[in-house]
């Protein structure tokens, strides 16, 4: 780890807001990422042409708010991929955060900066965003715990919007009793009482979807927890799952978010981008050209199949019930190779990482559910995250089970953390 903030890259700005109350958060260190307000700090987004067309914050984002009056002292902005658009963790203008656990390798995005001042020990914790994954992919890059919860449930007021319907804040501990602890105050929650889990469902295909040595080092894990909870562990398919023979593929699924993350982000950021001509990076610059070319008219096809699959997880999952699917198909992209811009357009080497990942993440997001990325496994000391989701709600039973699961509590109970 390293204790300086230049070293690790993951701050734009370092500064102490002291705590506004006491409360279950005292002594603790946050950090929050650059599409966040602070009070009295311009939210910058990555983007200097951003930085340079919008006035500080008059007042800090409700999350910070929460934080600060639970005890918690913020210590600055975090680096995010240029307006939170990527999944990999490298800024044009800022550069590449500190994935301290695998420093050839990125990160992951677009929550970077927030991830990596965890993973370097330089706060406590950090806010995120995730729309498609941008805490949950860097948490499994980085070995740390990641927290996306059931879509409307945590405040988004003071948080700039890029997919609205698919926006919430996140949050990245080192651990799963202070991820329990944090997320608690950010819920605004009585603490769940512990409840073992009904069923835990198995997505055979999102396995079937990771690269061999994700896939082989995600089994020990997934064997430690058929030995703790015995058959109520179930192998079962996208088809099962989804309950429609149109939604049975992950390349359906990946397609309606994309579809619809790409309208969204249209809808928020065109008029400025039309008006304020910013200057872009190039892989941004990509990205964005992809929104330009999406047909409007999919939209709505788009939003009947997300409403499918809401319903359909509503009706399956159970308030105790578990799925389980990995946080990432690949390991975190080298940085001498990772290119959004390529991975995007389906060229290249790289071509399959973004349509493979966000098939995984695209889970949670079209059926606003809760997710939490473990830090389980790895590959040659590079960090995995294997993922469990919740029902919509039930939010504090997830995280219960993963604080029991990481502290071993119960025979049988897996470890590795």
């Amino acid at each position: 780890m390293t204790d300086s903030h230049t070293d690790s890259n993951a701050f734009v700005a370092s500064f102490t807001v002291p705590p506004t109350g006491s409360g279950p958060l005292d002594g603790l260190t946050f950090a929050v990422k650059d599409v966040i307000d602070v009070a009295g700090w311009t939210t910058g987004c990555g983007n200097p042409t951003w930085r340079d067309t919008h006035p500080p914050a008059a007042v800090h984002a409700v999350c910070v708010e929460q934080l600060l009056g639970a005890g918690a002292c913020c210590l600055g902005k975090t680096v995010s991929d240029e307006l939170a658009f990527s999944l990999l963790g490298r800024n044009h203008f800022e550069g590449t955060p500190l994935n301290p656990r695998a420093p050839e390798r990125v990160p992951g995005g677009s929550s970077s900066g927030s991830a990596s001042a965890v993973a370097c020990g330089l706060v406590d914790v950090a806010l995120g965003t995730d729309t498609g994954g941008s805490v949950r992919v860097p948490a499994s890059n980085c070995g740390l715990f990641g927290f996306r919860p059931s879509h409307g449930l945590i405040s988004v007021a003071g948080v700039n919007p890029l997919a609205p319907s698919f926006d919430t804040v996140g949050l990245f501990a080192p651990t799963a009793d202070l991820l329990a602890r944090v997320a608690t105050v950010l819920l605004a929650d009585d603490v769940a009482p512990p409840m073992e889990p009904s069923a835990l469902y198995v997505v055979s295909e999102a396995f079937a979807l990771a690269d061999p040595e994700v896939a082989q080092a995600l089994s020990k894990p997934l064997q430690g927890l058929r030995q703790r909870f015995g058959d109520r562990v179930r192998e079962i398919s996208l088809a099962e799952l989804a309950g429609d023979g149109a939604l049975a593929s992950f390349s359906a699924w990946c397609d309606t978010y994309s579809v619809l993350q790409w309208a969204e982000i249209r809808s928020c950021l065109g008029g400025w981008i039309d008006t304020a001509s910013p200057v872009l990076g190039p892989s941004t610059a990509a990205s964005l050209a992809l929104t330009l070319q999406l047909d409007r008219r999919r939209i709505g096809q788009a939003l009947e199949r997300r409403g499918r699959i809401h319903r359909r997880l509503r009706r399956f999952l159970g308030p105790h019930d578990l799925l389980c699917l990995p946080t990432t198909p690949a390991l975190a992209p080298r940085l001498a190779e990772a290119d959004p811009a390529r991975s995007l357009q389906g060229s290249g080497s790289g071509s399959t990482y973004y349509p493979r990942t966000l098939s995984l993440t695209s889970v949670a997001g079209l059926g606003r559910l809760p997710h939490v990325s473990l830090p389980m496994a790895e590959v040659s000391g590079v960090p995995l995250g294997l993922s469990l989701l919740a029902a919509h709600g039930q939010d504090g039973f997830l995280l219960d089970v993963v604080r029991r699961l990481a502290s071993g509590s119960g025979p049988g109970m897996p470890g590795g953390f």
